[in-house]
Parts: structure tokens; sequence; C-alpha cells
């Protein structure tokens, strides 16, 4: 989770949540109980989801189940041997490709590369604890893992490694250090690496390949954060946030700003909503872009279709926990986690099929 916040709430219209779609037939593979944790898309249609159900020791079993045809239907794909942290973090899903996949509950990383049938453990090279790996993802022969050690001070360092690697390097150069330090990572339409220190200082370098990077200017004032976006049609969008607390508890200041190019000059747009904390971010167009953000114990999508020029907020859910996993796999076809397995109010994912106007919850079984 990422939080932050900032003043007055842009015009913002409250939308109901779309009523459910009756449920789909559940393939027989699908463990009873089940409840997402994470999810991950590489197309429209094509999507994953890990999950837990209950069972008899550790208490909480994941399975891996995959979809063709948007949820329509899933089949059981694995039982990853990873476990439900103690933390309640949340047990990260990110798949590439067909074959390749990661999975971390911030301080343990797998890699599966036969389609999430078999893990391995991978490694990060003399990182020390406390720590947490806050996103995992990769680009051409290269993975990237943006990694946050919690000691005095505190520092958030770039990992990286050759595709199949068990382990991960430091990246020289790509480390901030600070009281608190943040990072993100994007390589949809070439790579982003963006860090922070104590919403004072901010870095940002691209590259076209994953490769070679360049500096270029921050997407984001040094006085906040920065949570990327891929390359839409060859612009690039990035959600600026405040420190946490400002103005009050439970919002958020934040404004998109967006760069004609990758490495391109950024430029503000108008504020956005600020009710909740920020959870996640992602653009499915250059002018289309939501927030996933959660306050009151409530979840909120705060959506734009016009480039931040005005928004719309749908009230998601009262499980008030976190959303996770927020991502566009294009323009119309969106995804979202609400919640943890073992929360409370449990967990869903919600699935728009129209750029975030309207969401959907999925059914599992």
């Amino acid at each position: 989770m990422k939080p932050n916040r900032w003043a007055a709430l842009a015009t913002t219209a409250l939308t109901v949540l779309a009523a459910f779609a009756p449920p789909a037939a559940a393939d027989s593979a699908v463990p009873q109980g089940f409840a997402p944790a994470s999810t991950s898309w590489t197309g429209p249609l094509r999507g994953f989801v890990l999950g837990f159900s209950p069972c008899g020791k550790p208490g909480w079993c994941a399975s891996l189940l995959s979809t063709t045809d948007g949820g329509q239907r899933w089949r059981r794909v694995g039982e990853p041997p990873i476990s439900l942290p103690d933390n309640h973090n949340q047990v990260k899903l990110t798949v590439t490709d067909e074959r390749d996949a990661f999975l971390t509950d911030g301080t343990r990383l797998l890699a599966s590369h036969d389609g999430g049938v078999k893990w391995s453990e991978v490694r990060l090279a003399g990182v020390r604890e406390p720590f947490h790996l806050s996103k995992i993802t990769e680009s051409g022969p290269r993975v990237f893992a943006m990694v946050t050690g919690f000691g005095t001070p505190s520092t958030t360092t770039l990992y990286a490694g050759i595709s199949g690697t068990r382990t991960l390097l430091p990246v020289p150069g790509f480390s901030v250090t600070g009281s608190s330090t943040y990072g993100d990572i994007a390589t949809s339409g070439g790579v982003q690496v963006s860090m922070g220190a104590d919403y004072r200082v901010q870095r940002y370098w691209t590259s076209s390949d994953g490769l070679t990077f360049a500096a270029a200017p921050a997407p984001c004032p040094a006085d906040s954060s920065a949570s990327l976006s891929g390359v839409r049609r060859g612009q690039v969008l990035a959600l600026c946030s405040g420190g946490p607390g400002t103005p009050q508890p439970g919002s958020t200041v934040r404004r998109l700003w967006r760069a004609p190019k990758l490495g391109g000059h950024f430029t503000a747009t108008a504020q956005a909503p600020t009710l909740g904390i920020n959870q996640s971010f992602s653009a499915a167009s250059p002018s289309a872009a939501t927030v996933a953000a959660e306050g009151g114990g409530t979840g909120f999508l705060h959506s734009t279709a016009d480039g931040g020029s005005t928004w719309k907020t749908t009230v998601l859910s009262g499980r008030g926990v976190c959303l996770n996993d927020l991502d566009f796999p294009d323009e119309r076809v969106g995804v979202v986690v609400d919640g943890l397995p073992d929360a409370e109010g449990g967990s869903a994912v919600y699935r728009t099929t129209d750029g975030g106007v309207t969401w959907r919850e999925l059914v599992f079984g």
C-alpha cells in the first residue's frame, strides 16, 4: 500500500456499483471456499488469480486459477508453495507471459517458468531484514524488483537479473536513502523507474530496452511520490501524491501528471478527488486513468476519462482493507482485487469492460 494525501475534493460524482452479473458456471477444479489474493492479466480475456481456501494445515492453502474468457470459466493451474503471511501482507502475483510468473509475500520471492505449475525460490543478493519487496516485473531479458529496507535509515533499491536467474542483484546507482523511502517500476511500452525519499527527493529513469537507462525529468514534484503507469499510445501518465495525513486523516492530495513521450517533460492536470488513501493506480489510455483508494472502511475507485479534468468516484465495497492489483490490460477492460482472503469481509476480484464506468464481481465457484 502506498499512503499519501491532499485538500479539497475535485468535481466528484458518486456512482453506485453495477449490479452483479449472474454467477458463471464454476469449474469443478476451483477449491471450495476459494478467496482471491491477487490477480494478473496478460490480455483482456486471459487472466490469472492466486487465492487461498480453507484446509487442514497451515489453515489456508494456495491455488492458482486461469481463465481464457474474461472470467466466465476458471481452471486450476497448480498449488504454489506459499502461505498467507501473519502480518497480512498481500501475496502478490505477477504473470508476464504464458510461461513466466512470480509470487511474493513481501519477503519471499518465487518464480515459475512453466505457466505456474512448478515454482522455485529467487534470492535477493545482500538484502538485509527487515525489508519489503513491493513490486516484481519483467521486461525483455531482465527481471526487476523494487525493495525497501526498513532500517535506520531506510533504503529503497532496484534489483535486477536475467530472466530465469535464481538470484537478483542490486542495480548500481539505483538507490535512495532517507527516513522514508519508496519506489515504483512500470514496463509497458518502455521501462520507467521512480524513486523518492522523505518527500524531498525524486529520481527517475527510462529505458526502451530494459538494458540501458537514462535519467529523465521526474514525473512528480519533490514533495510528492510517483505511482507509475505504462506508456499509452506513446504518452506517459503518473499519479503524484502528497505525504500521509495531509490535509486530514483518510484523504490524499493527488494529481495526474502527463508527458508526451517516454523521457519527456511532465505537466500537471487538475486536482483529483482527495477521498481515501492510495492503494493502486493504472491508466487505460492517454486520457483515462483510475485510482484505487481506501478510507473509513470503504473502497473507492476514482476515474477520469478526460485526462484529469473531471473525475467520477465509484463506491466499491465496505470491506475497507485494501484495493490491490488495479490494472487495465486494454483500454476497456480493467481489474482490481478488493480485500484479503483472511480479512473479516473476505476478498473479491472486480472487472470492468467499459473503461472503469461500471464494475462487477467475478465468480469463482
